[in-house]
């Protein structure tokens, strides 16, 4: 069994940072592509950005390009996602996923003045 716990979220003022985390745990048998992805209120689940296994970016979303980085661990079940210049078109649930096999539960990220 694997699981994904994200953690970081919260409520910030337009124009803030936020930093989330996720940690994969369990009967993890390699090293995958990790994931954020978030789905904001009446909308599609989307992807946000990725990284290999190496840890390098493979995929950041136009939307959040110059604003938010992904970044992994050197124990490569770790990642993060800094979120800087946070605008209120932000505000979603943000998910982590391990080679799109696997979900956590999300955290709550609001942007609000």
């Amino acid at each position: 069994q694997v699981q994904l716990v994200e953690s970081g979220g919260g409520l910030v003022q337009p124009g803030g940072s936020l930093r989330l985390s996720c940690v994969a745990s369990g009967r993890i048998f390699g090293i995958y592509d990790m994931s954020w992805y978030r789905q904001a209120p009446t909308k599609q689940r989307e992807m946000v950005a990725q990284v290999d296994s190496l840890g390098t970016t493979t995929y950041v979303a136009d939307s959040v390009k110059g604003r938010f980085t992904i970044s992994r661990d050197s124990n490569k079940n770790t990642i993060h996602l800094i979120m800087n210049s946070l605008k209120p078109e932000d505000t979603a649930v943000y998910y982590c996923n391990l080679h799109s096999n696997y979900w956590g539960r999300g955290t709550q990220v609001t942007v609000s003045a």
